[in-house]
């Protein structure tokens, strides 16, 4: 069963932002355990980056796998 790339790009939002809340709460915890000095929007700043790189990859990676299996 081949899957939209419509239906595609809507999994991998959904799954980008919920890592990225995820990443945002876990962020904040190590960079207090590791005593490291952000700002909230420094760390909103560099989870959005690698949020980004992450919904990018995750988007080329399934079209590629959706290519393949056809």
């Amino acid at each position: 069963m081949s899957q939209s790339v419509r239906n595609s790009a809507l999994e991998v939002v959904t799954n980008v932002v919920a890592g990225f809340v995820v990443a945002v709460a876990l962020q904040a915890g190590l960079h207090t355990l590791f005593a490291i000095r952000s700002t909230g929007g420094q760390q909103v700043t560099i989870a959005l980056l690698f949020t980004l790189s992450s919904l990018l990859r995750s988007f080329a990676l399934r079209r590629l796998f959706e290519r393949l299996g056809r």
